[in-house]
């Protein structure tokens, strides 16, 4: 396969990855929040997420740095993606936060 095509494959296969993880993460927060047991939904989503990615990248990479550093770059932009996605909407200008007062000392 041509190093160039090759490279290509494996930052999408790291965006399908990086989809994978952070919306399953998202999805995860979603289900947690409102479930009686979230630490199960969170242990469990963390493991099987984890496993997923590693078992990917090392798919992926197959021994060639390349590959594997092109899968990361495939990665980092689905986590920007999806957080943009899934983030709240930006609202313009945000007032500055109030500095907390204190009440003053006898």
């Amino acid at each position: 396969m041509n190093d160039t095509a090759g490279l290509a494959l494996a930052s999408v296969a790291g965006a399908l990855l990086g989809g994978v993880f952070f919306g399953g993460l998202w999805w995860t927060v979603r289900k947690g929040i409102a479930s009686r047991r979230p630490a199960l939904w969170f242990c469990g989503s963390f493991v099987l997420r984890m496993a997923i990615v590693l078992a990917g990248f090392h798919v992926v990479g197959g021994g060639h740095w390349e590959r594997l550093l092109a899968c990361l770059l495939g990665f980092a932009v689905a986590r920007f993606t999806v957080t943009r996605l899934t983030g709240p909407p930006v609202q313009p200008h945000h007032p500055p936060p109030q500095v907390a007062r204190h009440a003053p000392q006898p």
